[in-house]
């Protein structure tokens, strides 16, 4: 399991970019893709979250994994 701190941190150097911040649920957008993550940093993400994200920000789960 990958900490949520970690996958944001992997999607942010793949290029999404915090748009805005209203509690735990950020803004990231990457070209003309806007996604949400909403997730507290110390959280753990199981797979089917992990896959759930994948798919709302555009990737495999497989892709996403090797990222984090």
């Amino acid at each position: 399991m990958a900490k949520a701190r970690q996958v944001r941190a992997a999607l942010e150097r793949d290029g999404w970019r915090l748009v805005r911040q209203t509690g735990s649920h950020r803004l990231y957008r990457k070209g003309e893709m806007t996604a949400v993550f909403a997730f507290h940093d110390r959280e753990d993400i199981g797979r089917p979250m992990m896959a759930r994200i994948a798919r709302q920000f555009g990737y495999t789960l497989e892709e996403l994994r090797r990222m984090v």
